[in-house]
């Protein structure tokens, strides 16, 4: 199974997306857990949240240096475990350090 591409972003308000996948997946998710920490105090000027977008890379961006990888926001609109999202890396890594 390929890993679901973000196909949109919407910004809402209160540090919240609406975005949507390739497999059909698609709600809300709220990144107010980000806001004014590090490079997403970019946020807290003017309208700057609002820019959010899909990059050409297709990650959620803002700017082409303020991105949030798109498999991070996959998991926590589904609730899924990366075992469930990669399960043939998962698969490889529970070997390591054996």
């Amino acid at each position: 199974m390929d890993t679901p591409k973000l196909v949109a972003v919407t910004p809402r308000e209160k540090y919240r997306i609406w975005v949507r996948y390739s497999d059909g997946a698609q709600g809300e998710v709220d990144l107010g857990h980000l806001a004014g920490k590090g490079v997403f105090k970019f946020w807290d000027i003017g309208s700057n949240f609002q820019k959010a977008h899909v990059s050409d890379g297709g990650a959620v961006a803002w700017t082409d240096d303020i991105e949030i990888c798109p498999d991070n926001v996959y998991l926590r609109l589904t609730g899924k475990s990366v075992a469930e999202l990669f399960p043939s890396q998962s698969a490889a890594l529970s070997h390591v350090g054996d």
